[in-house]
């Protein structure tokens, strides 16, 4: 009996002491996976704002209101006014050139489509570097490819 309490004694605050070794690895992986949320997140934000400027041109006569269309798709609304949908998002993202094409598709019949997009969009995570360990490229962000959509608009 009185051996057990001697092994009770010597195993005092090795909770602790494992605690405090393994919660920085426990830190690291939860800021690791709420980034990587924020990255989805924000993702999913853009690809629904490309939908909607696809959409809204659609219903629009081919080459036009395409400033409105960019606005609708950095900005949420057709004004441009407020804050971008997602840090770091400009009109520059969404450039007037290269933003939005029509297009003849189909045989028969033939019917116009309208292509948008949102090109150089870079995610920045709120840090660059945690414990040593760099979220995304070496200058802390994250480059998303070309986010683009295409519906059917009329002729």
């Amino acid at each position: 009996m009185r051996q057990g309490k001697h092994t009770h004694h010597k195993q005092r605050g090795a909770a602790l002491i494992e605690l405090a070794l393994i919660i920085p690895l426990l830190l690291l992986l939860t800021f690791i996976t709420t980034e990587f949320g924020r990255a989805v997140y924000q993702y999913h934000v853009l690809v629904k704002a490309v939908r909607d400027g696809a959409r809204y041109l659609s219903v629009q006569p081919p080459g036009t209101h395409v400033a409105e269309a960019r606005n609708l798709m950095v900005y949420g609304n057709l004004a441009g006014t407020g804050n971008p949908l997602v840090h770091n998002l400009g009109l520059d993202n969404v450039p007037a050139a290269t933003c939005c094409t029509w297009q003849p598709t189909g045989t028969t019949p033939i019917f116009q489509s309208v292509t948008v997009r949102i090109s150089g969009y870079r995610f920045l995570p709120l840090v660059a570097n945690v414990f040593g360990t760099a979220l995304g490229d070496a200058q802390g962000g994250i480059n998303y490819p070309t986010i683009s959509a295409t519906m059917r608009a009329p002729l």
